[in-house]
């Protein structure tokens, strides 16, 4: 009887690391998406001004943007008048730009 009520136990146990195995490969898998979808937009839209690692180009006065946050890529793309080819970007693609950049070493 108590062995059954042990095999019980561990086979929840096993399904609930199963659950939470399956949730963390589904938010990589999204994050990978968000990431490639933003280096699409970054080489159309960024990597002529910010270069193709995302370092700036100091003589063109255009600052580093690699490991910027969605946040800061927004204010930026909102404040600025030399984004205006970008500024209609949804948040979603500001999101998957941002996860991009995160990439970027």
């Amino acid at each position: 009887m108590r062995s059954e009520k042990t095999e019980e136990k561990m086979k929840k146990v096993y399904l609930v690391i199963a659950v939470v195995s399956l949730l963390c490969l589904a938010g990589s898998v999204g994050r990978a998406q968000d990431s490639a979808n933003g280096e699409k937009t970054y080489k159309a839209k960024c990597a002529s001004c910010h270069g193709q690692g995302g370092a700036g180009k100091p003589a063109m006065k255009a600052p580093a943007i690699k490991g910027k946050s969605a946040d800061e890529i927004q204010k930026r793309i909102s404040t600025s008048p030399k984004h205006a080819s970008v500024k209609n970007l949804t948040p979603a693609q500001v999101k998957e730009l941002a996860a991009y950049l995160g990439t970027l070493k």
